[in-house]
């Protein structure tokens, strides 16, 4: 076993993979920009090396600095995590070269299955079943789009390189193939530097389910599956294992594929085989199909560990240090289910826009597995994935899991930052969920709801005015002292709302309309009912728990409001980033709806577009240059203006 690693990576992996070590005696080595100088995983490990600057491309991308890094501390190994450098061929390349072990699978195993139009071809001859489409070398336009209609629309545009969601489009219309193919390879070229894309059957019902597996080089096994159904814009939300409505059958069918499909390019360490699945008519043995293979760690790996009792990050340093496979596949087993839910600084409402912001209040329930990489007081930047933390459960049910991360979710509390918590509650009560009516298209669906369903409440609303009030703790005042003065207006950023107070412990605090509040038996009722939320006093403001989440920030009487907004007819930037391109010039005409530029912000393409018919008076940005929040792009100026 390894003395010493350094782990090339950051965040919450960073410090899982920090964990497992310091379970098994193993010093480690962190690495850091200079926007992670003071990050949790720095403060956790034994030594720490700066890299440079705060973008990727300055610090946790710098192989040359990393494998320095490891030379010069010691380590004999480098653990990559997931993301970054943990599928560089090269990397592996370079780390080996250097005299150090690379905790993951070969270079040739990653190369294999680094391009999937590849990996495809390689797993038909590997007898694994794949999706119907075109995985050819050609990228001409005109013969892209000959082959999707060949295909049969719906198709599913695919960047050949990748993952995450990133250089993926959908299509339903030949007419619209061109704009989406020249959008995914953009983002593509962005992301991974390779604009090639592969075109893929859409399968209209489709459920994502992955094996995961682990290999020694010449054997492996599969560690039975993880539904990863719950998706939004391609991308994860609630992880889940086992998978709704797997059967034996199935799962030795899909389980011999993913072996097979590892075995076929000697893989060694952790991977996932990832299948896209007809959720149609029941999951059945010829009803998944091979989509790619992550060869590396997964973001959802709790769920597996937890149903099978396998820390999968040890046996990542085992085979890395020359043991042998830890179990055969006989030996491995299900416990019970678990879920795992990504809490994210993100706008839903907004269409799930990354955020910014420093964490002025940060808490997690003691009940759930925390996987996390920040504290309270730490900045969520621009410079990587807004990741909070994962919330994991485990239970002898998929009832009793899923109960159970529905409240670890209501018990935990963030402020500083828009997140998606609201929204990941709304999920775990969503009937169809519930009874595991899963496939990839249920959040698209039912955003509206998921996303206005917790939103008409004015009780969390009626409490954080209780809280901007100075009376979230009637107890520190006695219980009996009257508050003072009796009637007066409590304001916030977006509102007010007049506070009326009766006596002691009681109150109306007047919204839409009055709403009696009173505090009996150490607890807050609102119009009568007894409240469960709880109300949080911090640095940016008052937050309200529990129920509805709701931050309130105290409005500041010496801030002069800016333009008119909404009225000024400026298009703004809603997070700092790169504006990619611009689609329109001064005395151009467009319609509502239209796109006016792209923005690059978190690895991601997010298209502006007007919020009105007018004119372009003013184009303020060029492709090219970086701005930050709330920036003005483009003017728009009414057509009777013009």
């Amino acid at each position: 076993m390894f003395d010493k690693i350094l782990i090339a990576n950051r965040g919450e992996i960073a410090c899982r993979v920090i964990d497992s070590c310091r379970r098994l005696g193993i010093a480690t080595v962190a690495v850091y920009s200079d926007a992670d100088r003071a990050a949790r995983h720095v403060e956790m490990a034994d030594e720490a090396v700066h890299l440079g600057g705060p973008a990727p491309a300055d610090s946790y991308l710098r192989a040359d600095r990393v494998i320095a890094a490891a030379r010069a501390t010691g380590a004999q190994a480098i653990h990559p995590g997931y993301g970054f450098l943990s599928e560089n061929p090269d990397f592996v390349d370079s780390v080996v070269a250097a005299g150090l072990v690379f905790i993951g699978p070969s270079a040739s195993a990653i190369r294999a299955m680094g391009l999937k139009d590849a990996a495809k071809a390689l797993m038909e001859k590997a007898g694994v079943p794949v999706v119907p489409g075109y995985h050819g070398a050609n990228q001409d336009a005109d013969h892209l789009q000959d082959k999707a209609a060949a295909i049969g629309y719906p198709v599913l545009i695919k960047a050949v390189a990748g993952g995450g969601g990133k250089g993926m489009r959908r299509v339903d219309d030949p007419a619209q193939f061109r704009d989406a193919l020249d959008s995914a390879r953009s983002e593509a070229q962005g992301a991974f530097g390779n604009p090639a894309v592969l075109i893929e059957k859409y399968i209209l019902q489709p459920r994502h389910i992955e094996m995961q597996v682990f290999g020694d080089g010449t054997r492996a096994v599969h560690l039975y599956e993880r539904d990863c159904s719950l998706q939004r814009r391609h991308q994860k939300v609630i992880e889940e294992a086992p998978a709704p409505g797997m059967t034996p059958e199935v799962r030795c069918a899909m389980g011999d594929a993913a072996v097979r499909a590892a075995e076929a390019i000697g893989y060694a360490g952790a991977g996932t085989i990832e299948f896209i699945v007809d959720g149609a008519h029941g999951l059945r043995p010829d009803g998944f199909w091979f989509m790619e293979m992550n060869t590396r760690l997964q973001v959802e790996h709790p769920v597996t560990e937890a149903i099978t009792g396998i820390d999968l990050v040890e046996w990542q340093l085992r085979v890395a240090s020359g043991e042998p496979l830890p179990a055969r596949q006989e030996d491995l087993t299900i416990t019970g289910h678990a879920f795992e839910a990504r809490l994210y600084a993100e706008d839903v409402p907004a269409g799930f826009l990354p955020a910014t912001g420093r964490l002025s209040h940060l808490r997690f329930p003691d009940h759930a597995r925390i996987e996390t990489g920040v504290r309270p007081g730490d900045t969520i930047s621009p410079w990587y994935d807004p990741m909070i933390a994962k919330l994991v459960t485990h239970a002898p049910t998929r009832a009793i899991a899923l109960r159970a991360l529905e409240q670890a979710l209501v018990d935990t509390e963030v402020a500083g930052s828009v997140t998606n918590l609201d929204f990941l509650i709304a999920l775990t009560r969503h009937e169809g969920f519930r009874r595991a009516e899963v496939d990839t298209g249920l959040i698209a669906r039912d955003l509206g709801a998921l996303i206005e369903g917790r939103g008409s409440d004015h009780r969390a609303l009626v409490l954080g005015v209780i809280g901007l009030a100075g009376l979230a703790d009637p107890s520190v005042q006695g219980g009996t002292t009257l508050w003072q003065p009796l009637r007066r207006t409590i304001a916030w950023e977006g509102g007010a709302a007049m506070l009326e107070v009766q006596g002691p412990g009681a109150a109306i605090v007047t919204l839409d309309r009055p709403h009696q509040v009173r505090w009996q038996g150490g607890r807050w009722w609102v119009d009568g009912d007894l409240c469960r939320e709880r109300i949080v006093t911090h640095a940016a403001g008052v937050s309200v728990f529990g129920g509805r989440v709701v931050h309130l920030v105290p409005l500041d009487p010496l801030a002069r409001t800016g333009a008119a907004e909404g009225g000024d007819g400026l298009t703004r930037s809603p997070m700092p980033g790169l504006v990619k391109a611009v689609h329109v010039a001064a005395g151009q005409s467009v319609v509502a709806g239209d796109r006016l530029a792209v923005l690059e912000a978190m690895k991601m393409e997010h298209s502006l577009t007007a919020a009105r018919d007018g004119t372009v008076a003013e184009v303020l940005v060029r492709a090219g240059d970086q701005v930050e929040a709330g920036a003005a792009l483009i003017r728009l100026e009414d057509p009777a203006d013009g």
